[in-house]
C-alpha cells in the first residue's frame, strides 16, 4: 500500500462512483476551504498493484511551530472492513504524513450505520458496525463515540425524506401538528420563491448568528458548485397577512359568542358546561393573539407593502439528491411558521424533479428526553423522516512526538 498525490480531475473521477461520496469530498469543497485559511490536498491510497483504493480530500493548518493539524471532512473513502487493510492504512498514513509535519488526522466516513424512523426506533443496521469501529480502534484510531448531539465536525445524524413518490403519499405522513404550521403559514400570506441570482446577502442575516462563517464562505460556496447551488426564500405577502388575520379574528370572535352562549345557557347542567368552558379558554387565548397579529400585520402593511422576506435556505444538489446545507429565518416572525412551509415547498420541488432524497441536515439522536434540539427535530422529523446515523469521528495521531509538545504547550 502506497499513499499518492492525486490531481483535483483524478480525485473527482474517484469519488464520484465511490459508495460513500458526498459533497464535502470534492474539489469544489476544496477550493472553498483553500480560500478560508485551509491548505489542501488529494491524497490516495493504491495497493500493491498501483490500483487506487481509497482516496480523500484532506485540508489542514499550521497550528504549531510548522506541525499541521488535519482534517479529512466526511472521509477517508476507503474500505475499513479487513483489520489488516485498516491496520496498514493507519501505518502507511503515519510513515507518510508524520514525516511531513503532520501531528493528527481527524475524519469522520460517511458510513450509515443506522437507519431509524422519525421516532428514533431502529428500521436497518448495518451488522458491520462494531467491526469496523474495532478494527479502526486496534490500528490505533481514536473514536469519539456515539454521540447525541454536536460534539464534533459534522452531525451524526441527518433526517432524509424519501422523494420519488406520489407527493399525496409523502403529505399523507406528514405530522398533524407539522400540517398546521405548514397550513397557518400558507394562510398567513407567505409563499417560497427561488432566486435565481443566488443572492446569499438576505439568508445571512437569518444565519449570521448561529453560524461562525462569514458571509464571503456561503458567497464561495455558490461560486464553487455554480449551478448545484439554489436559494429559496419565504416572503411574506403583507396585504394579504393583514386581510387573513382580520378574517381569522371574526371568525374566532363569532366562535368565541357561541361558546359564551352556552356558558350560559340555563338548560345546560355544569357538569356538561365543562368541555365548553375549556373551549372558551382556548378560544379567549387565540383572540389574544389574533389581536396582537392584527396590530402587527397593520403595521407590516405600512411599512412593507412590497411584503418582506423572513426566511431563507440554500440549497446544494449532488448526486441526484438535495442538501439544505443551510438555513434561517427572522426569529420576529417565527410564530409565523415559515420554515416549515419552506421545508414543505422544497421537497414538493425536488420531488416532482424526480430527485431520489432530500437531506434536512443535522439533528440530534435523542427522541425521548426533552431537550434544547427537540424544537429542531421536530422540525425534520415531522415530514416523516428517515434519520441516518453515521459511524462518527476518529482522531489518529501521527507524529506523537509533536502531538505531546503541541498539547503541553496549548494548555486550556
Amino acid at each position: 500500500m502506497r499513499i499518492v498525490k492525486l490531481s483535483s480531475s483524478q480525485f473527482d473521477r474517484f469519488t464520484t462512483t465511490h459508495r460513500y461520496r458526498n459533497f464535502y469530498q470534492t474539489s469544489m469543497y476544496a477550493n472553498v476551504m483553500r480560500k478560508f485559511g485551509y491548505d489542501s490536498q488529494y491524497l490516495g491510497i493504491t495497493d500493491d498493484n498501483n490500483v487506487l483504493i481509497g482516496a480523500s480530500l484532506i485540508i489542514y493548518k499550521e497550528v504549531f511551530m510548522k506541525n499541521k493539524i488535519a482534517y479529512a471532512p466526511r472521509g477517508i473513502l476507503y474500505n475499513y472492513e479487513n483489520p489488516e487493510d485498516v491496520k496498514l492504512l493507519a501505518n502507511t498514513l503515519k510513515k507518510s504524513f508524520g514525516n511531513e509535519g503532520f501531528m493528527l488526522l481527524r475524519m469522520d466516513p460517511y458510513i450509515p450505520i443506522t437507519i431509524r424512523d422519525f421516532e428514533g426506533n431502529i428500521i436497518n443496521f448495518n451488522n458491520k458496525t462494531d467491526q469496523l469501529i474495532e478494527n479502526l480502534e486496534k490500528s490505533g484510531f481514536k473514536y469519539k463515540g456515539r454521540n447525541l448531539f454536536f460534539e464534533t465536525e459534522k452531525p451524526r445524524w441527518e433526517s432524509i425524506v424519501v422523494l420519488k413518490r406520489d407527493l399525496r403519499e409523502i403529505s399523507s405522513k406528514i405530522d398533524k401538528r407539522v400540517r398546521n404550521k405548514i397550513n397557518k403559514a400558507m394562510n398567513s400570506g407567505i409563499t417560497i420563491v427561488k432566486d435565481n441570482n443566488n443572492n446569499v446577502n438576505k439568508l445571512y442575516t437569518f444565519i449570521q448568528k448561529k453560524e461562525k462563517k462569514p458571509l464571503s464562505y456561503y458567497k464561495e460556496i455558490c461560486n464553487q458548485f455554480s449551478s448545484d447551488v439554489e436559494i429559496y426564500y419565504a416572503l411574506l405577502n403583507t396585504e394579504e397577512f393583514l386581510i387573513n388575520t382580520r378574517r381569522n379574528l371574526e371568525k374566532e370572535e363569532e366562535y368565541n359568542d357561541t361558546l359564551k352562549q352556552r356558558l350560559q345557557d340555563v338548560s345546560i347542567t355544569e357538569k356538561d358546561k365543562t368541555p365548553y368552558l375549556n373551549k372558551k379558554m382556548e378560544s379567549d387565548r387565540l383572540l389574544t393573539v389574533y389581536k396582537e397579529n392584527l396590530e402587527k400585520s397593520t403595521e407590516l402593511l405600512k411599512s412593507n407593502p412590497e411584503g418582506i422576506v423572513i426566511a431563507g435556505a440554500m440549497v446544494i444538489k449532488y448526486d441526484n439528491s438535495a442538501y439544505i446545507f443551510v438555513e434561517g429565518l427572522d426569529d420576529k416572525y417565527g410564530y409565523l411558521n415559515a420554515n416549515y412551509l419552506l421545508k414543505w415547498q422544497l421537497i414538493k420541488d425536488f420531488n416532482e424533479r424526480g430527485f431520489k432524497y432530500i437531506n434536512l441536515n443535522a439533528i440530534v439522536g435523542e427522541f425521548e428526553e426533552k431537550n434544547k434540539y427537540s424544537g429542531l427535530n421536530e422540525a425534520k422529523l415531522g415530514f416523516n423522516s428517515t434519520v441516518t446515523e453515521y459511524i462518527g469521528e476518529f482522531d489518529i495521531i501521527l507524529n506523537s512526538f509533536s502531538y505531546n509538545l503541541y498539547k503541553k504547550f496549548n494548555r486550556k
